[in-house]
């Protein structure tokens, strides 16, 4: 058993800081030797001492040996770097599959030792008491996990049914809550820029608690509406997909966020702000949005993202100001976390190539939780009630009728709406296809890479099904990819070749309780449960990992080539980002934030 890493309010442990920085008092731990590097000022400062006591820094200078005492562990650092604890300052944990106890068991060895999480995604599943539930497990970790408060559930008003409200009351009463560092991404950008009521409630409630304001800008338009979004309030964006983007954040007075998960890379044009543009790097944020567990497991979280902003071309130490310090000050924490300095929480790494980011060994308020690649910290498996489970009501047996689109009488082919998948990109195309009518129903083009799309109700048990097509996953056999997890209404998402596997998806998850199953010839190939709201496995993270590689080798055998398909394929019913989605209300244009018929 690890034990139990200790941190106590500055105020109370702020005197025994000063007797260890003055040598009065034994620090409990003691590095010697590294090379600090000095988010604050931008040095690396080599035969740096670094002093910790009650999982603070007491002392970071050329020589701690008079705060080494009998009971002191000291540690040689061997000239390695001394790097901050990483901070992801977006992200959801639900898109790793897994709990945040999981979560934080698959990135802290890869050096996250602070976390902003926004899980709207429970939220839109089970309401406030859903984000009650994450917010207190993440108070339970030996890492930082904030919250911020679900802004907008549903995410766009009018467009779309979830399986819960929350308004500016209930975000209210959040902001009270002991974790909550502020208001997350405020998707309803249309609702901003028009004064909507419940937006405008939102972010006061969030701006009279004093805490920060998420942005969530999701379009390439930088005229009149962007202006009337950044004049309501949200403070952040990581949208952006362009370097104009980011500039026209920033110059606003915003941080940009650049993000790169498992399916959006957005960091490397975005950066060109910094590298070709010259704006300051210090209103520049690097984060992840989106991870799933394969890519947790075996590629990395923040410390990923840090390698890649360097491969960009930002020197080392700029990247990890980018994902430490930059963040903590935008969230006003910067004496808590975010830097090596006295008085805040002893997150630190110590490094052993820093252009590589090889991290040796991670420590969080004073206690080493990882080592070469390993968590050697205890966390305790975190138990979810029973009214967090069984949250997928079909309301009926669903059969391949269910899944067909009936055809406009007198016609021979059919003239449709198409949603375009964008290959590690968050925003879809607005496509248009001309198909085939068989026996009076529309049918999929498997050479023109067209296929069905069906968004499957799941909160109300109403047995509603929405149904038109999709482009971009290859699927070269008959097939069907069914998914709870469909940010952000998160009813069920099915792609497919074949009406039949489809309603064999859908059916197998609505036995299971929810998670994502592949089918292909009327067989199942592979799947991941997630029992938790239909969202998250109560498994490890790397059984879970494996059970996804499982699933992208179906999909891959199935023809389906595009990177991360299964998280394109969760945000195919996000109708908050251009161009066009799908929703239980039908298709969605984006653009202009209203439905439109399938049929042109």
């Amino acid at each position: 058993m690890t034990k139990t890493a200790t941190l106590s309010p500055f105020e109370t442990a702020a005197p025994r800081l000063v007797d260890v920085a003055m040598g009065r008092a034994p620090a409990d731990l003691v590095i010697r030797g590294g090379r600090w590097v000095n988010v604050h000022s931008g040095e690396i400062i080599p035969n740096t001492d670094i002093a910790i006591r009650d999982g603070r820094f007491a002392y970071c200078g050329p020589d701690a040996s008079h705060a080494i005492g009998a009971g002191t562990e000291v540690v040689e650092a061997e000239g390695r770097y001394l790097v901050p604890g990483l901070c992801d300052a977006h992200m959801h944990v639900e898109s790793g599959m897994v709990t945040v106890t999981e979560f934080c068991r698959a990135v802290i060895p890869h050096g996250t030792t602070s976390m902003f999480i926004d899980p709207h995604e429970i939220a839109n599943v089970l309401g406030l008491p859903g984000v009650r539930l994450m917010h207190d497990e993440a108070m339970a970790q030996p890492v930082n996990v904030f919250v911020q408060m679900p802004s907008c559930v549903p995410s766009a008003p009018g467009l779309e049914e979830g399986g819960a409200e929350l308004g500016a009351a209930e975000i209210a009463e959040a902001m009270a809550w002991p974790n909550i560092v502020g208001l997350g991404e405020v998707m309803n950008f249309p609702g901003v820029a028009a004064n909507d009521l419940v937006m405008t409630g939102a972010i006061e409630a969030t701006r009279r608690a004093g805490k920060t304001v998420g942005g969530h800008y999701a379009s390439p338009d930088l005229g009149l509406p962007f202006h009337g979004y950044v004049a309501g309030g949200p403070e952040d964006d990581h949208e952006g997909t362009r370097a104009s983007d980011a500039a026209a954040r920033v110059r606003q007075g915003m941080k940009a966020m650049l993000r790169l998960g498992s399916a959006w890379y957005d960091v490397a044009e975005q950066v060109k702000a910094v590298t070709e543009m010259g704006l300051d790097s210090r209103h520049f944020i690097l984060c992840t949005d989106d991870c799933h567990s394969g890519t947790l497991v075996r590629d990395g979280h923040m410390d990923r993202v840090v390698r890649h902003a360097i491969a960009q071309g930002l020197k080392p130490i700029t990247a990890i100001q980018m994902a430490t310090l930059n963040t903590a000050e935008h969230f006003g924490l910067a004496r808590e976390l975010g830097s090596i300095a006295p008085g805040r929480r002893a997150d630190l790494l110590l490094v052993s190539d820093l252009a590589t980011l090889s991290i040796d060994a991670v420590y969080a308020r004073g206690m080493k939780l990882a080592e070469a690649g390993r968590l050697v910290a205890n966390l305790p498996a975190y138990p979810y009630p029973a009214e967090a489970k069984s949250t997928v009501r079909l309301g009926k047996h669903l059969s391949a009728e269910d899944f067909a689109v009936k055809a406009p009488e007198g016609s021979n082919a059919a003239h449709v709406r198409v949603i375009g998948v964008v290959e590690n990109q968050a925003p879809t195309r607005a496509l248009e296809a001309r198909l085939p009518i068989v026996d009076g129903f529309v049918e999929p083009d498997a050479a023109a890479d067209v296929c069905h799309i069906a968004l499957v109700e799941r909160h109300r048990a109403t047995g509603l099904v929405s149904n038109a097509f999709v482009s971009g996953f290859g699927y070269s056999v008959p097939c069907a990819l069914a998914s709870t997890v469909a940010h952000d209404s998160h009813h069920m998402i099915v792609v497919g070749t074949s009406r039949d596997n489809m309603a064999r998806a859908a059916n197998r998850l609505g036995e299971v309780g929810g998670g994502v199953v592949f089918f292909a010839g009327g067989e199942e190939k592979a799947m991941v449960e997630m029992p938790i709201a239909g969202l998250m496995s109560n498994e490890r993270a790397e059984i879970v990992a494996e059970k996804a590689d499982r699933l992208i080798e179906a999909m891959r055998q199935a023809g389906c080539t595009l990177n991360n398909a299964y998280m394109q394929h969760s945000l195919l019913a996000l109708v908050v980002i251009p161009s066009l989605r799908i929703s239980d209300k039908g298709l969605v244009d984006v653009d202009r934030f209203e439905i439109v018929d399938l049929f042109l």
